[in-house]
């Protein structure tokens, strides 16, 4: 899936959309659970770090980030969500990082105390947990291991379903290799994503682009010439 949105400040802006496992709850499933829909534009905040954690929202369409700021403004994205995913589970009383739409979204608000008296909605926030888990985990390696050129490598790689990782089907056609991806988030966004500076993410999407390994193809969208060529700037070979 890829949302293709704003260009706003004239800066390329690229959606994370990797595949995901689809956990939502079914109709079955959500029947009997008190759930809100709600709707929400384009960067709009559906909570803030250090509000009540008074509900647990899944994301039924769009994208989403979660991020945490330090004192003196600078910010941290933390995980960036798609339909499915569950969030604003807090150990505590109160949420430990904000979360923000990077497209329209719809969300469904459960009341917190409804999970931990629903047998159901519990099992599904374990699933959830666990799948998400896994991508912190690998997020983890890519903040604490990767060199610049190989976290953007990375991060453009997921956007391109079925490429990468153990489970990699390779190219259909050795010959014509090439990927579409849309654009939705600012560089900014991304440098905050992946612990680097606005400078130094857009001095590797310029070398990238040099080495022939993308196209700029217009603000809001960017053409991967060679997917495997990607794939070997990741650091996963």
């Amino acid at each position: 899936m890829a949302y293709l949105e704003r260009t706003g400040d004239g800066i390329p802006q690229i959606s994370v959309v990797p595949p995901v496992v689809d956990h939502r709850l079914d109709g079955d499933a959500r029947r009997g659970l008190q759930s809100r829909s709600q709707r929400h534009a384009q960067h709009s905040i559906i909570f803030y770090e250090g509000d009540q954690a008074d509900r647990v929202f899944e994301l039924d369409d769009g994208i989403v980030m979660l991020y945490k700021l330090l004192p003196d403004g600078r910010r941290q994205v933390v995980e960036i969500l798609n339909p499915g995913m569950i969030f604003g589970i807090a150990a505590g009383t109160r949420y430990d990082c904000s979360a923000e739409t990077l497209t329209p979204a719809r969300v469904s608000a459960f009341d917190r105390k409804e999970i931990e008296g629903c047998n159901t909605l519990q099992r599904h926030v374990s699933k959830c947990l666990i799948s998400q888990m896994e991508k912190m985990h690998e997020h983890a390696m890519l903040l604490g291991r990767k060199s610049a050129m190989e976290r953007v490598a990375s991060y453009l790689l997921r956007m391109v379903p079925d490429r990468g990782g153990d489970d990699c089907i390779g190219p259909r056609d050795a010959e014509c290799d090439g990927h579409d991806l849309a654009l939705s988030m600012t560089r900014q966004e991304i440098a905050d994503y992946l612990g680097l500076t606005i400078e130094t993410v857009s001095r590797v999407i310029s070398e990238l682009k040099r080495r022939g390994v993308i196209r700029l193809e217009r603000q809001d969208r960017i053409h991967v010439n060679r997917v495997c060529g990607l794939c070997q700037l990741t650091g996963i070979h």
